[in-house]
């Protein structure tokens, strides 16, 4: 039996990916093993030893990016979908997760406060000035966050509380676009595991303490908030595609506001997710790898980009039912 191998992609994460590496070769079976992903130059279209890679690092490095789009082509089962986590951006998850249903605060986004790169004034002749300021601070109100449209990490975040803030934090932040969101008042926080689209971890969470104190909560979460947030959970992973990312609830009035959900490399670290949130991520994210690593590649049946957004929707496709032969022509008599 060929030998699968699932390969970790990642930076300066230490407790993480030798714990999983760990993990998946005590667990798996005989012939699936895990390593960290050792490449070099990549030649077009070729066929990597890889057949499932966890990407932890490609959001800061493109030659990551594009050589895990180039696996694809021969089936590599990638987590997270390259090609969609290359599309998306913040501003569009709130907007697709108000679509399904999913509570989100108000939401604008705004233009760069500096001209990008390369352009002029001329190059922005589409956009009004001045920016219709007074309809969007009534529209979204403050306290408001401004922050980047498809940052992370928070960085670049302020908290304002009226337009003389926004506008002094809105400067500092030159060619990024950004966005302003209401800012939920709220009594209890929660940072969410999802993982295979099917295994998910809710964790009280307090993202006002000092970090290493993030995950003692001074509240309790109860069966009935669980369910409400897993179903919200399995909402948003379903319609944005992501195997493995984090979600964060912000609830005020008893109401769950999905407030941060792009985080498709999130923090796994021990020294700062807590021992039994560690061991959960562990056992569930070699789970999902050994999965999908014993499905096999998913070959591609036709090569359109519609195709490899779908990432790893569905298990691998069967291989076509071999031809019958040829009838032999009738030979005349």
């Amino acid at each position: 039996m060929a030998m699968k191998v699932i390969g970790l992609l990642f930076g300066m994460e230490q407790s993480f990916p030798p714990a999983l590496v760990e993990r998946i070769n005590s667990t798996a079976p005989e012939n699936i093993r895990a390593e960290f992903v050792q490449i070099g130059g990549i030649k077009m279209a070729d066929l990597m030893k890889y057949d499932v890679i966890l990407d932890r690092i490609s959001q800061d490095i493109p030659f990551y990016r594009s050589m895990l789009k180039n696996a694809m082509l021969n089936g590599t089962r990638v987590v997270n979908n390259p090609f969609w986590w290359s599309a998306d951006d913040k501003f569009f998850n709130y907007a697709m997760a108000s679509q399904i249903g999913v509570p989100i605060p108000k939401t604008v986004l705004l233009p760069s406060k500096d001209h990008p790169p390369t352009t002029t004034s001329e190059s922005m002749r589409n956009l009004m000035f001045p920016l219709n300021w007074e309809e969007i601070f009534e529209y979204v109100g403050f306290p408001a966050f401004l922050k980047p449209h498809d940052g992370g990490g928070w960085k670049h975040v302020y908290k304002v509380h009226n337009p003389q803030e926004f506008f002094e934090a809105y400067h500092k932040t030159a060619d990024i676009c950004m966005t302003l969101q209401a800012g939920v008042e709220f009594n209890e926080y929660y940072r969410c595991y999802a993982i295979g689209k099917k295994y998910i971890h809710i964790m009280p969470y307090e993202p006002r303490n000092p970090h290493h104190l993030r995950y003692v909560a001074g509240f309790t979460l109860t069966p009935a908030r669980k369910k409400q947030l897993e179903e919200l959970c399995m909402k948003i992973v379903n319609s944005l595609g992501y195997d493995f990312d984090t979600i964060e609830f912000a609830v005020q009035d008893g109401i769950p506001y999905a407030i941060d959900f792009l985080n498709p490399a999130p923090d796994a670290e021990a020294s700062s997710v807590q021992p039994e949130n560690f061991e959960w991520v562990l056992e569930h994210a070699a789970k999902y790898l050994i999965e999908l690593a014993e499905e096999g590649r998913r070959i591609p049946t036709e090569y359109t980009w519609s195709e490899f957004l779908a990432g790893n929707t569905g298990a691998a496709p069967k291989a076509p039912a071999p031809k019958a032969p040829a009838k032999k022509a009738a030979t005349k008599k």
